[in-house]
């Protein structure tokens, strides 16, 4: 309990040292809260910007609109990007262009709506990308990346969000067979992951876990 204490207020402070947002993010960010969507938590969101930053992407996939909040915070960091985002669930397709469309960054955020395992042709004719982000249905991780990583240029980055699951992944024990099962997925796809020999991967503990890998194409360690 005490370990727990202390990530709680590691966290509560690294969250008090993140920049103010716009009021359309802020907006998106109450609406999440209230209803239930699941959006990246503000750390993990930062540690996402931050790679963009550094990696400066001009063509981003992303597996997972929701409500067009992810697709919004990297489109505000990378004012040149072109950012292409799958949603499959009708409703918040709707509410994605409605946010997006008061955003200055509309013209550069095109959406597809369909289920990601059915929309490789349509969002590969925008590829290839310099980043990709999966950030959908997490028993389908693994089948996201193999479908869309031929799409990833060489020495691109493949993101995954979510992959440590609230920490569930490494328990050993768990009465909800639901979650049980789909935390063992989660598990083989990290275990996957991490021996894909044309990706380094690193899994990072910020937010709810992310995996970071880095296609080698020419790249030497």
């Amino acid at each position: 309990m005490i370990t727990l204490l202390l990530n709680e207020k590691l966290q509560t402070y690294l969250d008090s040292l993140i920049p103010p947002r716009p009021s359309l993010l802020t907006e998106m960010e109450a609406f999440a809260k209230e209803n239930n969507v699941p959006i990246m938590e503000p750390a993990g969101m930062e540690l996402l910007l931050q790679v963009l930053r550094i990696h400066q992407p001009s063509r981003i996939l992303e597996i997972g609109t929701a409500i067009g909040y992810s697709a919004l915070r990297m489109a505000y960091v990378l004012p040149k990007a072109q950012i292409i985002s799958v949603e499959r669930d009708p409703e918040r397709f709707s509410q994605a262009i409605n946010n997006i469309s008061h955003s200055e960054a509309a013209d550069r955020i095109q959406l597809i709506q369909g289920d990601a395992l059915e929309t490789v042709n349509e969002a590969a004719s925008h590829g290839p990308f310099d980043a990709i982000f999966i950030d959908a249905a997490k028993g389908q991780y693994r089948k996201f990346f193999s479908l869309y990583s031929p799409y990833l240029r060489e020495g691109g980055i493949m993101i995954t969000d979510n992959v440590l699951f609230k920490g569930l992944v490494y328990e050993t024990e768990n009465e909800n067979r639901r979650l049980a099962k789909l935390a063992e997925k989660i598990n083989g796809y990290n275990q996957w992951l991490i021996g894909q020999k044309d990706y380094v991967t690193t899994i990072l503990p910020v937010g709810d876990g992310i995996a970071i890998s880095l296609k080698r194409g020419e790249i030497h360690e």
